[in-house]
């Protein structure tokens, strides 16, 4: 055997041949809190982080383009999987979150535009990749195996779509753009409404292990936290699209479902990860997946404040604070961890 056929077994076990799925999480987590910072008018903090989140996006950009060139199989196999393809719409979301904080926290809109752009093909292109390719497959996993918290990113990037949509609509208004974002929005609550029938049936009704009940457990609180920013978006809206005011009773009313909702599911996200943790004792060590937990908490928090603002709901003034507060603590621990990891990393490659 030679040397050239033996190297592609060998390079699967790289970084970036092994390159988790859904890391655009980082951004995604890392985007929301810089603008939960702009919006606490912590501007300092705010520019840190949409610092942090850009270069993460650049890096993690280059690294999926190396793994399209270099292990194109191995990418497919990802996007094809019933267990990992969705979490690949971590670039969709990733992308928008980034798209927001651009303008939110710096008034590039230009920027914040094109980035919004490139989403929409990214946005086709991986939905129904995935989504066909699950249905027209001949051999498929029972639910238990096939289905986690990653097909929530349906809905988390449907919804980002209409997050910044929303936002551009407010500052160059246009109805067809109007109609885009409440369409995006409706059908994002659609996504979620199916989705969350299913894995709520996996969770109830088969047995959970500790292993299964991961972090990406916790979009099923951000899918609808970015479901209520998207819609308080749209809200915020409608003094300049006669197409959302005629709406807003009906947008308002799906809102404060979605609110509702996210607030919900944290109690039991919570819970789950003390029997995970606590428990069944399993250790608690640094996992890119864990990006998708520190998510929801910066989203809810984001959504919250934004809500309340266009509904005129002041009694919810102190839930972005304290929501701000544990999603920062979150997302510290979880940089720790990223960062011991890439030290770690550096130590045996220099040995």
């Amino acid at each position: 055997m030679t040397a050239a056929s033996t190297r592609p077994e060998t390079d699967r076990s790289g970084p970036i041949a092994t390159l988790f799925p859904g890391y655009f999480a980082l951004v995604m987590a890392t985007g929301i809190i810089a603008i939960a910072a702009a919006q606490q008018e912590i501007d300092w903090l705010a520019e840190i982080l949409y610092v942090v989140a850009a270069v993460a996006y650049a890096v993690l950009a280059v690294l999926i383009v190396i793994r399209l060139v270099v292990y194109p199989r191995l990418l497919i196999a990802d996007l094809t999987s019933h267990a990992k393809g969705f979490a690949l719409l971590t670039i969709v979301a990733g992308t928008n979150v980034l798209a927001s904080a651009s303008a939110l926290v710096h008034g590039w809109w230009t920027v914040a535009e094109i980035l919004w752009w490139c989403s929409l093909p990214l946005y086709v292109l991986l939905v129904y990749t995935a989504l066909i390719s699950d249905v027209l497959r001949q051999q498929k996993p029972d639910l238990g195996a096939g289905i986690n918290g990653s097909w929530f990113l349906l809905t988390v990037s449907t919804e980002s779509i209409a997050v910044f949509g929303a936002l551009l609509l407010g500052h160059a208004p246009s109805d067809f753009l109007a109609f885009t974002c409440i369409a995006a929005f409706c059908l994002g609550l659609v996504l979620y409404l199916i989705v969350m029938t299913m894995v709520f049936l996996r969770w109830t009704f088969q047995l959970l292990e500790p292993t299964e009940a991961d972090p990406p457990a916790w979009i099923a609180a951000g899918a609808v936290a970015i479901t209520v920013l998207a819609g308080s978006n749209l809200l915020g809206a409608r003094t300049v699209s006669p197409r959302v005011d005629r709406l807003a009773p009906f947008i308002e009313g799906l809102v404060t479902l979605a609110w509702a909702t996210a607030t919900f599911w944290f109690p039991l996200m919570v819970a789950i990860g003390v029997w995970r943790h606590v428990v069944r004792k399993l250790p608690l060590r640094y996992h890119p997946s864990y990006w998708a937990l520190v998510f929801p908490l910066g989203m809810y928090g984001a959504a919250t404040f934004k809500m309340r603002a266009v509904i005129q709901l002041e009694q919810l003034g102190w839930v972005p604070k304290v929501a701000l507060a544990v999603a920062l603590t979150a997302w510290a621990a979880a940089f720790t961890g990223l960062a011991a990891q890439g030290g770690r990393a550096i130590i045996d490659r220099v040995r």
